[in-house]
């Protein structure tokens, strides 16, 4: 049934031309440099410092390794962080 589901979602996304972060609920990730990070769809803050951010995400986990990470906004599906960012893990 889950399968279906995804298959369903799939094929109306192609046909109606819909970004897929929308149908399927994925993050959407923007970096300026290494300097800022603007993260959308993500599911909560499991940990913070200011050299390591750990989000939930709907399928997996971010990581994000720096220095001097400053969390400049966060809501409850948006975080932009400000920092000098060393290293991006996704984890499925």
């Amino acid at each position: 049934m889950r399968k279906l589901r995804q298959k369903i979602k799939q094929l109306t996304a192609n046909q109606l031309e819909l970004p897929k972060d929308v149908i399927f609920d994925l993050p959407r990730i923007t970096m300026i440099g290494s300097y800022q990070i603007y993260i959308e769809n993500h599911r909560g803050v499991i940990q913070f410092t200011d050299q390591f951010l750990h989000l939930r995400l709907s399928k997996g986990e971010l990581r994000l390794v720096g220095k001097q990470l400053v969390i400049r906004t966060i809501l409850p599906e948006e975080v932009l962080v400000e920092g000098i960012i060393n290293e991006i893990h996704y984890i499925d």
